[in-house]
């Protein structure tokens, strides 16, 4: 008797965690649980037919089945992201912008809202209407239990009240759910004072065996069927059949005593391998749900730093927009987390993702604002140079159709579509005009050729020159260079050609000059060292502190150079020969850092 009560108390504190979760007011009817999970399910194709069904449900007289009304929110919201993220992406396939894409609200999802806050609220008043029922069975039971502890006198009395013990016992039976934390000691206090009242009777041995005989073989089959469920697939569903089977145990009358420590181990037994397959179950759930909530929790850390990094350009928005759906494809393939924490990490995640696409959305919407005043800057370009592409003031037109070119240059972006088509339209306006003059000018060629001959001639010249040598050979090239400049316009289409084949030659005489040049001079600045030592004690230190300054004069002068190139728009024949001579001038600057930086260790040689 003690070992069941002890082994019968640690099973009913399993089915009190269940009745504890069947008592919240999500939970309405879990008596047919087991026989829901059981029966195939509907297939749902539409929003609209689960929402019909869950209108049935909530204005409806039926039981509510929580299995059911969970499943139909699941399938309900399943349909919903497919049909939102159907609309998305004919949307990016029609060729919309992701970050101007708004989520219109859903009249169906509102509705389907509205149907679950009614049942929500026909669940709470059942749950109370059950919890009062409940009381109202405790209360009953407990006063059969005190009528059957008062028959308990004498067996005598026991044999007499035989018949209202009987009719105890069936009004017992028909008793529903009492408060699941009352359950087990009610039970108990149950048994032990029938058990007492068998014990006490004075039947004949018949009807008493046939009594025992008639339990044992109720108390068997329910071995038989506990046993059965070790075989059920479903786990929570074996689980909640053998609820019903504790329960129906519970209200079958005691067996022979040789008998009773047996068939309650059986049926113990039987019930610990339901109940460690349904903790293990749960158990790997838990486990499951806690890792997806790690994945996700990974998930927000880096979409909020993405979120984090700063964005210089559209390129980089766009970057950081394919992470961010690289992600969420991923958070999508992830299950649920712990029900406590799911809501919380969605938030979470959906908080980074709104904050990063409302802020690309700002974004692109002032750039939008831009390109438009940029184009129509350039259309007003556009008016003026064609206003003036038929004039014949070659001269003053034509300064005026290349400061348009440059402030033109000085408009931000337009879209590359818009951008090409106003440049065409720019172009030809400004083509039109120089090529008029250019035919204009024909009468001009005939010298132009004559004056690239003539830059031939020197540049044969410097060629020739860069194989000599002497004191007088810098001053041939600067007398060639001053005939060089002396001469006119060539033909516009060699004039690039004679330009890079002229300065191709200065250069190289103009590095061998340098060169030689550097050299002499500070082998003459080593040999003067000496006498300006004899000056003054301070003389060496103060020609290097000269020298010094001379040398950062410089270096600020190249710096300068460097800078401005940096700012040079090299698209044009005119832009390529200026950044072209400003290099050279950098080069030769370079040199004479050079020069003093040598000049400068002479000293402090001489100072060892």
């Amino acid at each position: 008797m003690d070992s069941q009560d002890n082994v019968l108390e640690q099973g009913t504190i399993r089915n009190e965690e269940v009745n504890q979760e069947a008592a919240a007011p999500e939970v309405v009817n879990e008596t047919h649980e087991a026989a829901e999970e059981a029966q195939p399910r509907k297939v749902y194709a539409t929003k609209a037919e689960v929402l019909s069904r869950i209108q049935e449900i909530a204005h409806g007289e039926e039981t509510l089945q929580k299995e059911e009304i969970d499943y139909l929110k699941t399938v309900f919201y399943k349909l919903h992201i497919a049909e939102r993220e159907a609309k998305l992406k004919a949307y990016l396939d029609a060729g919309g912008a992701p970050e101007q894409y708004q989520v219109t609200p859903d009249p169906e999802e509102e509705a389907f809202k509205a149907e679950m806050g009614i049942i929500k609220e026909k669940r709470a008043l059942i749950f109370k209407e059950q919890e009062a029922e409940k009381q109202e069975n405790l209360a009953k039971k407990l006063s059969i239990i005190e009528k059957i502890k008062n028959m308990l006198t004498s067996p005598e009395d026991a044999n007499k009240s035989y018949q209202e013990f009987k009719t105890l016992q069936q009004q017992w039976r028909e008793i529903k759910s009492v408060p699941a934390e009352k359950a087990s000691e009610l039970w108990r206090n149950y048994q032990l004072y029938v058990e007492q009242f068998y014990d006490l009777l004075k039947l004949n041995s018949e009807a008493r065996e046939y009594d025992f005989k008639k339990n044992l073989e109720l108390k068997t089959k329910l071995c038989e069927a506990a046993e059965k469920l070790a075989e059920e697939e479903d786990v929570v569903s074996a689980f909640h059949q053998l609820q019903k089977l504790h329960q129906e145990y519970r209200e079958i009358g005691p067996v022979s005593k040789e008998l009773r420590e047996e068939i309650w181990n059986r049926f113990k037994t039987a019930s610990t391998v339901i109940n460690k397959r349904h903790q293990q179950h749960f158990e790997g759930m838990r486990a499951k749900e806690e890792e997806n909530l790690a994945r996700k929790t990974a998930l927000c850390e880096k979409v909020e730093a993405i979120a984090a990094k700063e964005n210089k350009g559209s390129g980089d928005w766009d970057k950081h927009t394919k992470e961010i759906i690289e992600v969420q494809a991923e958070w999508k393939t992830i299950g649920f987390a712990p029900q406590k924490m799911n809501v919380k990490i969605f938030e979470r995640f959906r908080a980074a993702c709104d904050d990063f696409f409302g802020r690309k959305a700002e974004y692109f919407k002032n750039m939008k604002e831009a390109f438009k005043e940029n184009a129509e800057k350039k259309r007003a370009l556009i008016e003026k140079a064609k206003a003036l592409q038929d004039s014949t003031d070659w001269k003053s037109t034509g300064d005026k159709l290349i400061a348009l070119q440059k402030e033109w240059k000085t408009i931000g972006m337009v879209p590359k579509k818009v951008g090409d088509q106003l440049w065409e339209e720019f172009l030809g306006a400004c083509n039109k005009f120089f090529e008029a003059r250019n035919a204009a000018g024909a009468g001009q060629r005939s010298e132009e050729y004559s004056n690239l001959g003539k830059k031939r001639e020197i540049i044969e010249k410097l060629k020739a020159l860069s194989e000599e040598a002497g004191d007088k050979l810098q001053e041939k090239v600067q007398k060639l260079v001053e005939e060089y400049n002396a001469i006119g316009h060539v033909p516009f289409k060699e004039k690039d050609n004679i330009y890079k084949e002229y300065h191709a030659v200065l250069d190289k005489l103009y590095k061998d000059l340098n060169i030689s040049a550097a050299s002499r001079a500070l082998q003459n600045f080593k040999q003067s060292l000496k006498q300006v030592a004899e000056r003054s004690e301070n003389a060496l230190d103060n020609e290097r502190a000269r020298l010094f300054r001379q040398y950062e004069a410089i270096k600020q002068e190249v710096q300068t150079y460097e800078n401005n190139l940096g700012f040079l728009n090299a698209s044009s024949k005119k832009g390529n020969s200026l950044i072209d001579e400003m290099n050279r001038k950098v080069q030769k600057l370079k040199d004479e850092m050079n020069l003093v930086r040598e000049k400068i260790k002479a000293i402090d040689e001489e100072n060892k």
